[in-house]
């Protein structure tokens, strides 16, 4: 199919007439307002990731010893805390005497406590720090630290490369996805809401799951084993250290409660937002005209404002978790030093014990203060991804039978066998409409607004399906066609041009990738893009800006004439082609138009009636219904609908 316009923006306007007016139905621009539950929507994010599983066992593997070596560090370094205390404690007492009669010689003179601190140490009296057995442990712990460094640095490398693969294959699905949706979706989805899903949302996703999983994995093993430790060297102290587990996941889960409905609004928000800056910037020019700049500001700042108060919710209740895990885990720390060091004094526990448990314990709490924090980011991503999975399980086009039928030599035959379609279930649109229009004729369309003219040309390229009866091609119904056969024998001119950002060579060859040089010039010149592609600076390589500003509207409505000629379809169809152009450009694009429609099969949609003059058969359409049909002087004189069109636009003098 050549098009000179996005399907999504197919005569909008029609349709909601079609439907009663805005917020009916696909005129609404409704937002999907059915949420996934969040729990589902975060288990099918991490099930995304289950191709990648060889990966994930060596991240995962890498993380645990990672750890495991990190967590045996403290113990390790103890030991040499115990060493040096030993050694300064060893030297200041007589050499020659046991350490049993040390003790009993402190207990013969009432120093209990002493006694008891001399019991729970390793010391030789006489001997002083043993630096060789010092810098042994030292070195133990350098390896330990270096090997969980270098493990730690493969698992966010790998962990990297599974994210980012992952987020790779949700884009191409999303991708994909859009290719397949009918476009009825886009009838009800804002632009910019959509624009958001697809970028703002899955950025999101990306950058949630990088930042929270390498650290929420090393933050849940780093748990498990200080735990493990701490229940090793003592199971009281270790004890007093869990209590604040169910006092951090109580005032989280209250937190969490609260700020995820906010995460989930501020998403929205945000692609509404999106979707209103949009829609004034592509209409800013007619803003200005109409003197609505306070009035658009005004809409900008009440939505602006809405998300603001989402945004500043989420962060805000998100925000709370971490300074109060950190004051939980402060007084933790102070319980545990102040009870280790009566036991140390009692001699039920070394000094390197005690400085390993508290090292411990500020390891235990760190991790349980860094899950708090990682909530409130994996708690956005998955209100990111619930957004991206309300767009992949949208409804997509039905699909083509499993026996498709093909046109072979297509010579442009269409058939509307009694058929009816209503884009409300309530509302019928085209009932019962029969006619045949036979190879190279040129039927013109005309009517008021909302009369259905647009939508007969968008059921002929099964843009939508029908209600009753059926479309033949060639004497082949169209719904069993492939979508992509049936559109690339269809040419589509429509009103509002689209050229991409390229050159004027591409735009034209877009019709046709396979098209020669000659193919490209003849096409050009037969539409009336030769006359003036010569008067650029480049030529046909003369680069066209997004927005093609930088030719007229005449001279792109050529060039989309030219995209629709080089394609040489059997079936053409021309969407009131001229109604934007001045007269005189009119005249060249009826003359590009007349080159394009020789020989083929054409559908003509116009306002102006006296581009339909010489059409082989027009139809008069009033609400879905064929209520005259002839040639222009035929119908002039039944002095009917068509009469009466056509006096309205050139007077009685013109008849």
């Amino acid at each position: 199919m050549t098009s000179s316009g996005k399907n999504g923006e197919l005569k909008t306007t029609e349709r909601v007439v079609a439907q009663g007016g805005p917020g009916r139905g696909m005129g609404g621009g409704q937002i999907a307002q059915k949420p996934l539950a969040f729990k589902e929507s975060g288990k099918r994010l991490l099930n995304r990731l289950r191709p990648q599983g060889l990966k994930v066992a060596f991240v995962l593997l890498a993380a645990i010893v990672s750890v495991g070596l990190a967590s045996l560090g403290p113990r390790v370094l103890g030991r040499a805390t115990d060493l040096i205390f030993a050694g300064a404690i060893g030297g200041q007492l007589p050499a020659g005497m046991t350490k049993q009669q040390v003790i009993d010689s402190a207990t013969a003179s009432g120093n209990h406590k002493l006694a008891d601190m001399l019991s729970g140490i390793d010391i030789v009296p006489g001997t002083g720090i043993d630096f060789r057995a010092v810098g042994t442990v030292l070195l133990i712990v350098i390896v330990l630290y270096v090997g969980s460094a270098l493990l730690s640095f493969l698992q966010g490398y790998l962990l990297n490369d599974v994210v980012q693969d992952t987020v790779m294959k949700l884009r191409a699905e999303v991708e994909d996805k859009i290719h397949k949706l009918p476009l009825s979706y886009f009838d009800r989805q804002p632009r910019g809401e959509l624009l958001s899903r697809v970028t703002n949302d899955i950025d999101n996703v990306s950058q949630s799951l990088q930042q929270t999983m390498s650290q929420l994995l090393t933050s849940l093993l780093t748990v498990v084993f200080v735990v493990i430790m701490m229940v090793l060297i003592s199971p009281v102290l270790a004890l007093i250290a869990l209590i604040t587990i169910p006092v951090t996941m109580v005032i989280a889960a209250l937190i969490m409660t609260r700020s995820q409905k906010q995460f989930v609004t501020q998403w929205r928000r945000t692609g509404t937002v999106n979707a209103q800056v949009e829609e004034a910037f592509t209409g800013h020019s007619l803003i200005k005209v109409f003197g609505r700049q306070d009035e658009v500001q005004d809409v900008f700042e009440s939505e602006n404002e809405q998300l603001y108060e989402a945004s500043f919710s989420a962060q805000f209740l998100s925000g709370l978790i971490m300074p109060i895990m950190m004051f939980i885990g402060n007084l933790n720390y102070v319980i545990i030093a102040v009870i280790g060091g009566l036991r140390v004094a009692s001699g039920t526990m070394s000094l390197g014990d005690v400085q390993a448990f508290i090292q411990y314990s500020r390891q235990f709490t760190q991790p349980v203060t860094q899950i708090a924090s990682m909530v409130n980011l994996l708690q956005s991503g998955v209100a990111s991804a619930e957004r991206v999975f309300e767009l992949l399980d949208a409804e997509e086009e039905e699909p083509t039978d499993h026996h498709p039928r093909m046109v072979d030599n297509p010579r442009g035959r269409v058939v509307f066998e009694d058929v009816s379609f209503r884009y409300e279930p309530d509302q019928p649109l085209i009932e019962d409409l029969s006619m045949v229009v036979e190879p190279g004729q040129t039927v013109a369309i005309v009517g008021p607004t909302g009369a259905g003219k647009t939508t007969l040309v968008n059921l002929i390229m099964r843009f939508y399906e029908l209600d009753g009866g059926r479309i033949t091609l060639d004497g082949v119904d169209t719904s069993l066609m492939p979508r992509a056969d049936l559109r690339s024998r269809i040419g589509m001119v429509l009103q509002d041009t689209w050229l991409f950002k390229g050159t004027i060579r591409d735009n034209i060859a877009y019709g046709n990738p396979d098209a020669t040089e000659d193919e490209l010039l003849e096409a050009a010149k037969a539409t009336f893009v030769d006359r003036f592609v010569h008067s650029l600076p480049d030529g046909y390589d003369t680069v066209i800006d997004d927005e093609g500003t930088n030719i007229s509207s005449g001279e792109k409505q050529l060039i989309t004439i030219a995209r629709a000629f080089v394609a040489q379809p059997a079936l053409l169809i021309l969407d009131e082609a001229t109604s934007s152009v001045d007269t005189r450009t009119e005249l060249l694009v009826q003359h590009a138009m007349a080159a394009l429609r020789s020989d083929r099969t054409s559908f003509v949609i116009a306002h102006r009636l006296s581009t339909i003059r010489d059409a082989d058969l027009i139809l008069v359409m009033e609400e879905g219904r064929i209520v005259e049909r002839g040639t222009h002087g035929e119908l002039l004189d039944r002095n009917g609908a068509y009469a009466s069109l056509y006096n309205s636009q050139f007077g009685m003098s013109d008849v």
